[in-house]
């Protein structure tokens, strides 16, 4: 039996032993592998969390597969000093509400809005492991620091082709609302923000997208990290589905547009990208067959878009008033919105 790398790194003694045969035993009958070796740590999990490691197989037709390995770890060192248990119950949830995702929901998922095929997912003890289709084997294996104009729309055509795939869709195994920076999972962080007006006005924007006619399921945390690409850019992927949950399309757009535009580019593309969103939109509700008023709901999400702007600036300020992506931009469209409540 190969060295079973991260799995390893825990007590010792027959308990863990036990683990190790479990934890085999999972991973070569959701491959079908004889064997497997680990390979490259691709990523650590926030706050130490676990790991996302890529393992190789032998005797199966899968050349790899990548695990998520969740294990809750004794002492917590989260890298902006935020934590307490409100927020790792809520890390906690996040790791069960991904793995009901993969299990329940997933595989609605076509090439429109590519994601990894979950083998299988499991719980031994108190920890988790996810075994994941390979995206980098698959055909998507870039990983982009910054976009041109075309690999945003390719992003936001994923978005949209997203959305209309799960419109009006009740999911009771996921977030009742979606996005890590949700302000009933965020108390902590809006206690302590300075601005009074806009900490006043928090639980009015998180109404207004919360109660919105048109909803969907939204990836939740769509930053440029979590997409793959394709070797030409012309197609893409998303991973990482802890904050997916219910709401109004508009969070997963604005936020994904902040983690790949400055605030200039914001200002002078933004309504491009919007219509090439909008676009994309009504040409997969088409596809689905769904049956929706799109005028009516193009018009609801491009109202709400400066509110969910501003819904995920008020996260920022609480929880670092000096990250980069805070700018004039935002800003301004977030005091833009507390004029007009």
């Amino acid at each position: 039996m190969p060295d079973a790398g991260i799995f390893t790194q825990t007590k010792k003694g027959r308990y863990r032993d036990k683990m190790q045969t479990q934890w085999n035993e999972i991973i070569l009958q959701a491959t079908g592998a004889r064997d497997y070796q680990p390979g490259e740590v691709i990523q650590s999990l926030w706050s130490g969390y676990g790991e996302i490691v890529r393992y190789s197989l032998s005797g199966t037709t899968m050349p790899s597969v990548v695990i998520k390995h969740v294990k809750f770890p004794s002492k917590v060192n989260h890298p902006r000093g935020w934590h307490n248990d409100h927020s790792h119950q809520r890390k906690v949830k996040s790791y069960k509400v991904e793995m009901a995702w993969y299990r329940d929901w997933a595989d609605r998922c076509d090439d429109g809005c590519r994601v990894p095929h979950c083998l299988s997912s499991k719980t031994v003890g108190d920890e988790h492991i996810m075994i994941l289709e390979d995206l980098d084997a698959s055909g998507f294996p870039l990983r982009k620091g910054q976009l041109d104009l075309p690999g945003v729309q390719t992003c936001l055509t994923w978005l949209a082709n997203f959305h209309a795939t799960f419109l009006n869709v009740k999911a009771d195994t996921l977030w009742p609302t979606g996005s890590y920076w949700h302000l009933a999972t965020r108390p902590d962080e809006l206690a302590v923000m300075d601005d009074e007006t806009l900490r006043d006005a928090a639980p009015v924007i998180d109404s207004m997208l919360s109660n919105c006619q048109f909803k969907t399921l939204i990836h939740g945390d769509a930053k440029l990290a979590n997409f793959c690409f394709s070797t030409d850019g012309q197609s893409v992927a998303a991973v990482d589905f802890q904050y997916i949950g219910s709401g109004c399309g508009m969070k997963d757009v604005a936020y994904f547009l902040s983690s790949c535009l400055s605030d200039r580019e914001h200002e002078q593309l933004e309504e491009a990208l919007l219509n090439h969103y909008f676009d994309a939109l009504n040409k997969a509700i088409a596809k689905h067959g769904c049956t929706v008023d799109f005028q009516v709901l193009e018009s609801e999400w491009r109202s709400l878009f400066p509110i969910a702007q501003a819904d995920f600036y008020r996260f920022l300020v609480g929880w670092m008033p000096t990250h980069w992506k805070i700018n004039d931009y935002n800003k301004r469209i977030t005091l833009d919105v507390l004029a007009q409540l």
